[in-house]
């Protein structure tokens, strides 16, 4: 959801460079300056499309990274590790990174740089267990920004190693909510990251992004809405029209390493809101189109479809949560699962706009999950979007629901999902 215009957002990306407030104050965040001479260490050196390396996320042919919280794992032999970045990453970009179940560490990226991540000094790179071989895992944090992989290095007479994918994977489809906007570390601190990241042994990619309408026009600035722009490769960012102008790379379903089991569905805050001039039935059509579609490409995949909520607002002597096209959205989970759809089902392409009906019929896959109650008025921050705790509280929620639905176990049973969450107070004399 996007509450202040497009170009006052975009005022605030200086700010962000870098950067993280809390509570309107500036948070000591002392990154290190991880860029190297790459002319002064002797590498073993690998090509960007080298087989070792596995992208999460969406990444387009150039090796450019889209969307929120894209990233790369490989295990690695030895105790170095380095990136070499091309020329299209968005200069300071910050990434999470972190070896095993380490803590996640940060970093500023600089635009054709290498930058060193792993050293012998590094904790955790000389033990052999849990993990062996040892993965490396880097994330992109921030929504607007991405990075370009040209080299990945390890020390000389060492190797990279295929890490095989997990054995389930979901995808989160949404807008600002999804894409962590206004959290202290953007894609890693959002809900969906939370979900995906917290379940355990499991696959995620995030594909959402500030302002998107789920509706195709114009919305806060966004030229395409999510059901026609979740068939591609790029999102609908100012970089990607730089970069791939009107002309934007259909996304290969097929690349990827793994199928969605579960897709989850938020879109609709910036449909509803009358600055972008959304009407109900457009609204509708949409959302509709866009389960066609995710069933068309995942044709086994259990999707999810998220109640909105709107922010709160003040109500007489306390607060009310405000949520939008709550009885639309449980029509069209409605409509999924009747036999008129499933006995006839239709699928959508956003590439081409078309639909196709199937000639097998389908099982139901749609299922309304109700974040009432979940977030209290303080869980929302001055810009209407969920605090850090906030995003927890609906991970939380949608794990459990994820569970209890589908009979997914919890397997992530220790190491960090959130970074800088480990408040406490052992002052017991106040």
């Amino acid at each position: 959801m996007r509450i202040l215009s497009f170009v006052t957002a975009l005022g605030l990306f200086t700010l962000a460079r870098g950067t993280i407030l809390q509570n309107g104050q500036v948070r000591t965040t002392d990154y290190p300056n991880t860029t190297i001479d790459v002319s002064a260490y002797d590498f073993q050196t690998y090509d960007a499309n080298a087989t070792e390396l596995s992208y999460k996320g969406r990444w387009d042919s150039k090796k450019v990274s889209w969307w929120s919280a894209p990233g790369i794992v490989f295990g690695f032999t030895g105790n170095t590790v380095a990136i070499t970045f091309g020329d299209l990453t968005t200069d300071t970009t910050l990434v999470g990174y972190r070896i095993g179940g380490m803590d996640w560490s940060f970093t500023n990226i600089t635009t054709g740089a290498t930058h060193l991540f792993i050293t012998a000094e590094t904790p955790g790179v000389n033990e052999t267990q849990p993990f062996n071989p040892l993965p490396f895992e880097l994330r992109v944090s921030n929504w607007a920004y991405g990075v370009q992989i040209e080299k990945v290095h390890v020390a000389a007479g060492e190797s990279l190693v295929k890490i095989p994918p997990f054995g389930r994977t979901i995808e989160l489809i949404g807008d600002s909510l999804s894409a962590g906007m206004y959290t202290s570390y953007e894609g890693l601190s959002s809900f969906a990251y939370g979900v995906g990241s917290g379940l355990g042994d499991t696959e995620y990619y995030v594909t959402a992004y500030p302002g998107i309408c789920v509706s195709d026009q114009t919305c806060w600035g966004n030229p395409r809405g999510q059901v026609h722009q979740w068939f591609y490769t790029s999102d609908t960012s100012w970089r990607a029209s730089q970069i791939w102008g009107d002309e934007p790379e259909p996304w290969d379903f097929s690349k990827a390493e793994t199928t969605p089991d579960i897709v989850v569905i938020n879109l609709g805050t910036n449909d509803h809101n009358e600055a972008n001039n959304v009407t109900t039935e457009t609204y509708v059509a949409a959302y509709t189109n866009l389960i066609q579609g995710v069933h068309g490409k995942y044709p086994n995949a259990q999707v999810i479809v998220m109640q909105l909520w709107m922010g709160f607002f003040a109500n007489g002597n306390s607060y009310t949560q405000d949520q939008g096209y709550e009885q639309e959205l449980q029509d069209i989970v409605t409509f999924f699962n009747s036999d008129e759809y499933l006995s006839a089902p239709v699928i959508w392409d956003g590439t081409t706009n078309t639909t196709t009906t199937l000639e097998e019929p389908s099982e139901p896959f749609v299922h309304y999950f109700s974040t009432k109650g979940i977030m209290q008025h303080n869980d929302n921050g001055p810009q209407y979007h969920p605090t850090d705790v906030g995003a927890i509280k609906v991970a939380s929620h949608l794990i459990q629901f994820i569970k209890l639905t589908f009979g997914w176990e919890l397997v992530a049973t220790g190491p960090e999902i959130f970074h800088d969450t480990l408040y406490w107070n052992d002052e017991q004399n106040y």
